[in-house]
Order: C-alpha cells, then structure tokens, then sequence
C-alpha cells in the first residue's frame, strides 16, 4: 500500500499538489478525492481533481489569490493560472479551476437528487460515507496517506461497482446514481456487485425524478464508453430503460427474419457497438442505436410470397423512426445541431440499399437532403447497419456508393470556374447580356482548360476584347470547341474516380 501511495502522489500535477500544501500548512486536512484517485490508481487519466478538506470556505479563501465562491454546498473554486502556449487568452480562459470542498454531513433528499441541509464537519469519515460507491470513497492527501474505510482498493482490484453502505439509502439520497452505476460498469469494465444490482431494479422508477438534462449526461457518457452495447442492454435490464427511452424496448422480440438473425433490439445493439469498435462520436453511435427504432411500429406480415412463406416488411419505418427520434432528442435535451443531425441520418440510412437501380440523381438528391458534410457520416450508419445484421459489406458494393457521392461531390468543370464572370463582363468590360456573351465565356473556358495558368484576370481581359470582336460564327465554333473538350475532361476524371474505388462505370 506504502509503494501504491507514493507512486500516485508523483501522479498529482504541481497545481494541485500546491493547493493540497497551502491548506495543510494554513493548519488543515486536505486530501484529493473520489474520482481522481479512483483513476489514478486504475491508471486512467483524471478529468478532475477535488480535494476536500475540514475547512470552511471563509477559511479557504483568504489562503489562496483568487477563487470563486457561490456554491450553497460550500466549494469554493480555486484559480491556477493555465500554462499556455504564448498566445493571448482572454481573462476567462486565463484559469483553470480546482474545487475545494469542506467535509460534509449531508440531510434528508427530498428531491431524490440534492440534500435538504449541508452542515460542514471536522472528520473525512463524516465526507466519505455519504459517497456514492466504494471505488469513489478513497481519499489521498499530500503524504501519500490514502483513507480507504469501505474497501474501496479491494473493489477495483475486483473490479467491482458496490454502494457506501446500503445500496437501497444511496439510490434514495440521489437516484441519478442508479444510472450513474451502470455508466462506471461500461466506462470502467466492471461489474455491479449483487445487492447493488437488486437496489436498482427494486428502486429504478426513481430515476422519474431526475430531470433530463442530468440524465442525458449520464446516458451520453454510457455511449460514449467502451461498450456501449453492454449499457444499453444494463439499462434494460435493471429496468431503467422502460423510463428514459422507452421506444427502444419496442423491439426486443420483435422478429424480423429475412436476412436479420437478431431482433430488433439485438440489432440496434449491435449496430452501436460496431460504432464504438470504430471510435466513432456520439451524433454517429446515437444514429446507430436509433437508426431501426421505428420497425415495431411499421412491421407489417406479407404472406403472399410464393411458396407460402411469409415476411416481414417495414415500409417507412425510416420515416416514423426519425419522428421518434426528434422526440427523443427533445425530451434528453440534447442540443438542436445533434438532435438534427441524428434525426436525417435515422431518415435517410436505407437510401443505400442497391447498386443496380440506384442512379447518380438519386444520390445527388439524398446529398441534398442530409448535407455534403453529412453523407460520409451517413455511410458510416448504413455500414453499422450491416455488421448490426452480422454480415459484412459487399466490397463491391461499399465501392461502388463511394464512388457515385464522389462522383456526385466532384466540381464539374463549367465556366464558373474562370477568373471572370457575366457580371465582370457586363460591369466592367462593356459585354451585352446575349448568345455572344455565352460564346466568349466558353470560348475562354477553351483556352483554361489547355493551360490553367491562363486563368488570371490580367489574360482573360485582354482576350475578352479580341473574342469581342470575332463574329458570331467564329466565336460559336470555339465554343463547342470548349464543350467537346469539357466533356472529354469530365469523362477521364470519372474514369480515374472508378478506377480508384476499383469498380466499373
């Protein structure tokens, strides 16, 4: 345990190793805290450090330059300037800020969420037992002396979600801790011990009393996990689910057969963990998981294919299941860019489903209606969409898509490309609107495409003034000079597109 100690100290930024000594020698008790030494000694990364300590905040405030204080729980705010780079930064981005919180004996949570009363107390054990969970009672102070009084090390050792105490009181205190125990299991690899498990399911319609904001946080950070797969299907179980998304519940045993081996609920599982696998960010897992939510609502059976064997068919559920999934997104109160984004994507992940009949208008179409910047992401939903169903993507098949939306994305070549314009022309070169401006425009277009180089104001002006003066015929022969060579172009650069995707026009 001595060697353990010393090595996470020598883990501990200077910052914070400083705010830790100033209180010490101010005459009190400091220690790091909960999450941060939890990671430390998993060997994660901590994104925060907290340190609590048995001073008040009037007593910590004077200790240190500046701090912010406006927390009727007692934490005070300590500013450390920010190590940057050289550049400027603004006054608000100049801190960093450690929370510096007093013990504390918390009341009676009426609202399932925030304590009724805070008293402040002198002991670390008071500030310790009323923790959420073993693993974030662990408290380290400068010395490297670590206080562990509910085997928080022996349950990471195990790898071990448990409760401080009886499970049933912590989820009563703050029942977002019933969602929070299944987001550590996935973002940790651990498993929730027994009498914790049987806490949650007995409790889980508690979670009705935490508002949405908060457990959108929660359920983000379990998508955003390693496995998030696993979560979703915790969440299910342990009965939470029925009361966050209960829309996604539709489709456990809502058979699909055909090409599907799983259900509904299988699939979409299996769809998200594909976009984990991939490192996917959370508009693209949410799309994955939401992508086939809408199935239970339009299956339909057909049984008039031949041989008497039946099917099931889900016209439209694209359609309904990007209404659920606005919904949705409005009542997690995710922000209206996402929420958008994961709505199209649900709307439009069945666009690829044929290469034979697909035809490059259609792509151009559904470009239109996702966004150039979205319709790679789209790809990669219909790509978790098909490993969801345990069959990999057709090489061919997957090629041939890209090819037809870069084929689509591709700039074709047209006189807009010039350094010039109908505007230009008319303004400032004297052209009239007509046929002959057209011709001029194309007749420069010409000489652009044998040599870019040309494509300079100073040049295209001095031959606008000699194609001018050319007749109507001289200058419509160059013209389809221009055109016969611009579909020349266009036909070689399509060519080289396929090439590269290996697939035939």
């Amino acid at each position: 345990m001595e060697t353990l100690t010393k090595n996470l100290i020598g883990k501990v930024p200077e910052k914070v190793l400083n705010i830790l000594t100033t209180l010490e020698k101010g005459g009190f008790e400091a220690y790091l805290v909960g999450g941060c030494v939890r990671d430390m000694i998993i060997g994660r990364e901590p994104k925060d450090w907290d340190i609590t300590t048995n001073a008040t905040p009037e007593q910590i405030i004077p200790l240190f330059e500046k701090t912010i204080y406006e927390n009727k729980f007692g934490t005070v705010g300590v500013c450390v300037i920010r190590e940057t780079t050289g550049e400027d930064v603004s006054q608000e981005t100049k801190y960093d800020i450690i929370e510096v919180t007093p013990y504390r004996i918390e009341g009676l949570y009426s609202d399932k969420r925030h304590p009724d009363e805070v008293k402040f107390s002198q002991r670390i054990e008071d500030d310790l037992k009323r923790r959420d969970f073993t693993i974030n009672a662990l408290a380290l102070n400068s010395k490297g002396h670590l206080v562990d009084l509910f085997e928080g090390i022996k349950d990471i050792q195990n790898k071990t979600i448990r409760t401080v105490g009886d499970a049933k009181e912590r989820f009563n205190e703050d029942a977002l801790r019933l969602i929070r125990a299944v987001r550590f299991s996935t973002e940790l690899d651990f498993v929730i011990s027994h009498e914790t498990i049987s806490a949650i399911v007995e409790n889980s319609a508690l979670i009705k009393n935490i508002s949405f904001e908060r457990i959108r946080d929660e359920f983000s950070k379990i998508i955003m996990s390693k496995y998030p797969m696993t979560g979703i299907g915790m969440l299910s179980k342990l009965k939470l689910l029925q009361h966050i998304i209960p829309e996604l519940e539709e489709g456990i045993n809502c058979e699909q057969k055909g090409e599907h081996i799983y259900d509904v609920f299988e699939h979409i599982l299996h769809a998200l963990g594909h976009a984990a696998d991939k490192k996917e960010p959370l508009d693209i897992r949410l799309s994955a998981l939401f992508h086939d939510i809408g199935k239970p609502r339009t299956r339909r059976w057909d049984g008039t294919k031949a041989g008497g064997k039946g099917k099931y068919t889900f016209y439209g559920h694209e359609v309904v299941g990007a209404r659920m999934v606005k919904k949705i997104m409005e009542r997690l109160k995710f922000p209206g860019d996402i929420s958008e984004k994961v709505e199209k994507l649900v709307r439009y992940h069945m666009f690829f489903s044929d290469t034979e009949t697909i035809t490059l208008s259609a792509v151009r179409r559904v470009i239109v209606n996702v966004g150039k910047t979205n319709i790679w992401d789209l790809m990669k939903v219909r790509e978790c969409d098909r490993v969801g169903m345990k069959k990999k993507e057709a090489p061919y098949r997957l090629r041939k898509y890209h090819a037809m939306i870069e084929e689509c994305l591709r700039d074709p070549i047209s006189v807009s490309q010039l350094k010039i314009d109908g505007t230009i022309l008319m303004n400032e070169l004297g052209i009239k609107p007509g046929p002959k401006m057209g011709f001029i425009l194309n007749a420069l277009l010409e000489e652009v495409l044998d040599d870019p180089s040309k494509n300079v104001r100073e040049y295209l002006d001095v031959r606008v003034a000699k194609l001018n003066s050319l007749s109507d015929t001289d200058l419509k022969a160059l013209g389809e000079k221009a055109k016969e060579k611009k579909e020349e172009l266009e036909e070689k650069e399509v060519l080289q597109l396929h090439k590269k995707h290996g697939v035939t026009k």
